[in-house]
């Protein structure tokens, strides 16, 4: 596991230290782990809180004082309460308004609030009462929900937004589902590749911790029509990289080590109104799932908000924490507590606090309420899919083919022709591990197939079996400088007899020693080189010695 933990402390809460900021991600880490590093982390930060204020008292300077620059006349924010505070606590009840109805009812209201105001001798400028209308809006909001526990859309506190999953949506893709939860709805797909195309990073970000190879990618999209809005298209903006980077570090644990494709998991939020990331997260687990990827488990994630009231001293004196939060509930909120993992453990974490900080006793809640609503999204998702599908029939295939290193460039032909003919055919993809092993990525079994047998033909040969030190008849089919190029059988690829290999004496030139081509020589033969895989071949050998021989030219090649 690994967890960064942000924290302070203040002299109103002293000793009970609080938190700022939370981020971590681990492999199935148990709940009680979890909130025991939470609790660790928190207290390590007071050491450094307490060399800060030290260095402060010893060398600090004196603070400047900053004014807002915009500030709403205490008349103005009366007046707009007034006019709108009922009307928004009866949108805020209307309980059958969606995302965007009840914008619009808000919107509606601010514009008939700025021109009241306006006509009864208000600011001139609107800017000024619309700040105020959303003072009133925000305190509007935040008191239905401490006093009466009210939501936007009628749940209770620990309840979740109806959830619908749906899986194997396009046939031709290896895997794909649709994850809707309210009025956030996330489609994600999976596409597997050959390992050799997974990304790679640069020496610079494998030395500060990534991943040297990229298996398995989360591309996380958030298009503007998500918000019912339309903009240029462009780059990934932070947020979506952000978004993409946690819902990866919650699926990536759940992978299978020797998983053999590199997997890119895309994730397209279709509709948004909270939590889109921890919806990739639910979505991405189906997708694997359907995709045939063996997961450890499946995962899901959630997004716990908060609300919190403080004394004039500063003390907090009420909160309340709401499951499953809508859009609305994150920007009006003061915190947006995301979490993800499986049944039995947890395997991101994100928490932004947009107050000074949250006690760990709320931290901790937060933990539980997650953990609890985890629990019910896992078995809703398991009722769809509860484990990974059998291969289809679209699924690819990747082999891996012993090469001899004498057969290495019958396989590559001249120029590598052999290969690229095979590659165009069949649409499959060849690439070398090593010396002798051939890796071959085939889109389906029907590819890979007709891919074995062109690999098969180039492979398969006659060569007799040749005994280590036996002596054989070899026919010369050209002279060299550097030696003659000799043949043991008709089919057989002519091998190199180097000068050195042709007498006991030194030879410069072969035609020295009388040889022509068609002439027949006896060699010795003492096996492949174990790294060009060639033929090893001596006349010399035999200079001093009177064997037997064979000659395989008169003989049917076995």
């Amino acid at each position: 596991m690994s967890l960064f933990s942000s924290a302070t402390s203040t002299e109103v809460h002293s000793p009970f230290f609080v938190t700022v900021m939370l981020e971590g991600g681990g492999d199935n880490v148990l709940q009680q782990d979890l909130m025991k590093a939470i609790k660790v982390g928190t207290k390590e930060c007071q050491h450094v809180v307490r060399a800060i204020q030290q260095l402060a008292k010893d060398a600090g300077k004196p603070k400047r004082s900053f004014t807002n620059v915009i500030t709403v006349p205490q008349e103005v924010l009366q007046a707009v309460s007034v006019l709108s505070e009922t009307r928004l606590r009866s949108i805020f009840t209307d309980f059958s308004h969606d995302k965007v109805s009840r914008d619009e009812a808000v919107n509606t209201l601010r514009q008939d609030v700025t021109q009241k105001v306006m006509e009864e001798g208000g600011p001139a400028d609107p800017h000024t009462t619309h700040l105020a209308f959303s003072q009133v809006t925000r305190r509007v909001f935040r008191e239905l929900l401490l006093d009466q526990e009210t939501r936007c859309d009628g749940r209770t506190l620990d309840e979740l937004r109806p959830i619908s999953c749906n899986v194997d949506l396009f046939r031709p893709l290896h895997g794909s589902s649709l994850f809707q939860r309210g009025q956030t709805q996330v489609q994600c797909t999976v596409a597997f590749d050959a390992p050799e195309n997974m990304p790679k990073l640069d020496p610079l970000l494998e030395a500060t911790g990534g991943h040297r190879d990229r298996n398995f990618i989360l591309h996380y999209t958030f298009p503007s029509f998500a918000t019912n809005e339309v903009s240029r298209g462009g780059p990934l903006s932070r947020r979506e990289v952000g978004h993409g980077a946690l819902a990866e570090k919650a699926l990536r644990p759940l992978l299978p080590p020797s998983f053999p494709f590199a997997i890119l998991l895309t994730s397209t939020v279709l509709e948004s109104n909270g939590s889109s990331s921890m919806a990739s997260v639910c979505g991405g687990s189906l997708a694997l799932m359907d995709a045939g990827v063996n997961l450890v488990a499946p995962a899901a994630g959630v997004a716990i908000g908060l609300v919190t009231r403080y004394d004039n001293t500063g003390s907090l004196v009420d909160y309340k924490l709401m499951t499953d939060i809508l859009g609305i509930e994150d920007y009006m909120g003061d915190m947006d507590f995301k979490l993800a993992g499986t049944s039995k453990g947890i395997t991101a974490l994100q928490a932004d606090m947009k107050v000074a900080g949250i006690p760990l006793k709320v931290v901790m809640e937060a933990v539980q309420k997650s953990t609890e609503a985890k629990s019910i999204i896992l078995t809703i998702m398991g009722d769809t899919l509860s484990q990974p599908r059998p291969n289809k029939d679209i699924m690819p295939v990747l082999e891996k083919v012993d090469v001899p290193a004498h057969k290495r460039s019958r396989v590559m032909g001249p120029g590598g022709i052999h290969m690229r003919r095979i590659q165009a055919e069949t649409g499959v993809q060849l690439s070398w591990e090593g010396d002798n092993v051939l890796s071959v990525f085939a889109p389906n079994p029907a590819a890979m197939e007709e891919a074995r047998e062109n690999l098969q033909e180039l492979l398969s040969d006659h060569e007799p079996n040749l005994e280590f030190g036996g002596v054989y008849t070899a026919s010369v089919v050209e002279l060299r400088p550097q030696g003659v190029m000799v043949t043991l059988y008709s089919t057989m690829n002519p091998v190199l007899l180097h000068n050195s290999q042709l007498d006991t004496r030194k030879v410069h030139h072969p035609s020295a020693l009388g040889l022509e081509v068609g002439q027949e020589i006896k060699v010795k033969y003492f096996g492949r080189d174990p790294a060009s895989g060639q033929m090893r071949l001596s006349r010399r050998a035999l200079q001093a010695s009177n064997l037997a021989f064979k000659n395989l030219h008169k003989t049917e090649p076995v």
